[in-house]
C-alpha cells in the first residue's frame, strides 16, 4: 500500500464553548469545539428541532454533498425537502461527536491546557477518554447554546442509537420523541472483541508511532484500513455479501493467490483505502472505546431507574438480518421501555442486508420513521 499523507485541513461551522466540558472521566476539556450542521429553519418558538446523532464513522454532514469525499450525505436519502425527516418543516441539525475528526474537540485538535490555552500540537492520544455520556453532554451544550429547550426528536441509528438513548436517559425533559435505531443500551463482548481487533490492527501498524504519528506526517494507513475492513464486515450480512459478489473472480487465476482473486477481496480493500483518507486513526481508538464502555443499565443504576416516568416517546427500530445488534437487543431495550411505562413503538424490518440497511434504501423503514416524526409533530401542534 502506497503511504498516503494526512487528509488536507477542512474548515468546519463550528461552535466554541468557552467554559468546557467535564467529563465522566473528571477531566476537563476547555474550550469545547462542537462541529455542527443545519438544514432547514428553526421557528420563531424553537420547537421544530429534530437532533440526528451519528454512527461511529460517520459525521454532521448528514444531507450534502462531503466536504472531503465529494460523494451525497449519508442519509440524504432521508434527511430532505419532502422526505421523512422532512427540511421543510423541521430544523435538523446534526453533530460531529466529541473525540471525531470533522471539526469537535478531538485527538486531531489543538490540545489546551487546564485554563484553555492552545500547547501548539494536536491531543494525539493524550486526549482523554470520553463516554457516550460525555458526547450527548457535548450536544445538549450546543442545543443550549441555540436556545432550544426540546428537540421534537432524536433520531440515530448504530451508536447514533446508543447517543438517543443516552439523550433519553439524561435528559427525558428536553426529549419530546427518541427514535434509537439498530442499537442495544450496551455493547455485546462479540462487538467488543471486533473493536479491540481494529485497534489492534492500528497500533501494530509501524507507522502509528505510539500514537504520536502526526509528528512524522504518515499516518498507520494499513492498520486504519484493516480495522474498517474488519467492522466493515459486521455491517453487512452473509446474504448481502452472497447476492453482491458470491464467489466472483475479479479477473486473475484463483491458483496464483498474489493478488486479490475474489470481488469481495477487492471491496473490502477499497473500502479501506477510501476510509484512511478522511478518519483519523486515534479518533477511531477513542470513539471505539466509548461504544465499548456503554452500558446503560450500570450507568443509571438499571434499566428501569433509566427510563422510569419518562415523557419521551419512543420508536425502536431493528433489521432482520442485523447481527451486528440482533432484534433480540431491540426487544429486550422494548420490555425494558414497556416495564417503565413509556409510550413505544417497535419495528423490525424484514431485510437481508443486515446492520447497514438503516442507512440504505429500506421504505418500510422510512415509512415508519417519517410516521413517528409527523406523529409527533401532530402532537405538539406543529
Amino acid at each position: 500500500m502506497n503511504q498516503t499523507a494526512p487528509p488536507p485541513p477542512i474548515e468546519h461551522q463550528r461552535t466554541v464553548l468557552r467554559d468546557g466540558l467535564r467529563l465522566d472521566s473528571g477531566q476537563l476539556i476547555r474550550p469545547l469545539h462542537v462541529a455542527w450542521r443545519s438544514y432547514g429553519t428553526l421557528n420563531a418558538d424553537r420547537s421544530n428541532a429534530i437532533l440526528i446523532c451519528h454512527a461511529l464513522t460517520g459525521d454532521q454532514y448528514v444531507a450534502e454533498r462531503h466536504p472531503s469525499t465529494g460523494k451525497p450525505g449519508w442519509w440524504a436519502n432521508l434527511v430532505g425537502p419532502g422526505l421523512p425527516v422532512d427540511t421543510d418543516r423541521f430544523f435538523v441539525i446534526c453533530a460531529n461527536v466529541l473525540g471525531g475528526c470533522m471539526g469537535s474537540s478531538g485527538p486531531r485538535e489543538e490540545m489546551t491546557d487546564a485554563d484553555g490555552n492552545g500547547l501548539g500540537r494536536p491531543w494525539g492520544t493524550d486526549f482523554p477518554s470520553i463516554t457516550i455520556r460525555d458526547m450527548v453532554r457535548a450536544q445538549k451544550m450546543l442545543v443550549d447554546h441555540l436556545g432550544i429547550d426540546r428537540l421534537l426528536a432524536v433520531i440515530g441509528g448504530s451508536m447514533g442509537g446508543m447517543q438517543v438513548l443516552e439523550w433519553a436517559a439524561t435528559f427525558p425533559q428536553s426529549v419530546f420523541a427518541a427514535a434509537p435505531i439498530a442499537c442495544a443500551t450496551h455493547h455485546s463482548a462479540q462487538n467488543i472483541a471486533f473493536h479491540e481487533v481494529g485497534r489492534a490492527a492500528i497500533q501494530a501498524d509501524p507507522d502509528w508511532m505510539g500514537g504520536r504519528y502526526w509528528e512524522t506526517g504518515r499516518i498507520p494507513e494499513r492498520g486504519l484500513s484493516v480495522a474498517r475492513m474488519v467492522a466493515h464486515i459486521t455491517y453487512l450480512s452473509e446474504a448481502a455479501l452472497t447476492r453482491k459478489f458470491g464467489r466472483e473472480l475479479q479477473g486473475g487465476s484463483a491458483l496464483t493467490f498474489l493478488e486479490d482473486v475474489f470481488q469481495v477481496q477487492s471491496y473490502l480493500r477499497h473500502q479501506g483505502s477510501t476510509f484512511v483518507r478522511r478518519f483519523d486513526a486515534n479518533s477511531y481508538l477513542t470513539i471505539t472505546r466509548a461504544m465499548d464502555y456503554f452500558d446503560l443499565a450500570t450507568e443509571h443504576g438499571g434499566l428501569a431507574k433509566a427510563f422510569g416516568g419518562t415523557p419521551t416517546r419512543f420508536l425502536v427500530a431493528s433489521f432482520s438480518s442485523d447481527w451486528l445488534f440482533p432484534t433480540s437487543e431491540s426487544r429486550a431495550l422494548v420490555r425494558a421501555l414497556n416495564a417503565a411505562a413509556a409510550r413505544v413503538s417497535f419495528i423490525e424490518i424484514t431485510t437481508d442486508k443486515g446492520h447497514d440497511a438503516f442507512l440504505l434504501d429500506e421504505p418500510d423503514f422510512h415509512r415508519a420513521l417519517g410516521g413517528f416524526v409527523a406523529g409527533a409533530a401532530r402532537d405538539l401542534g406543529l
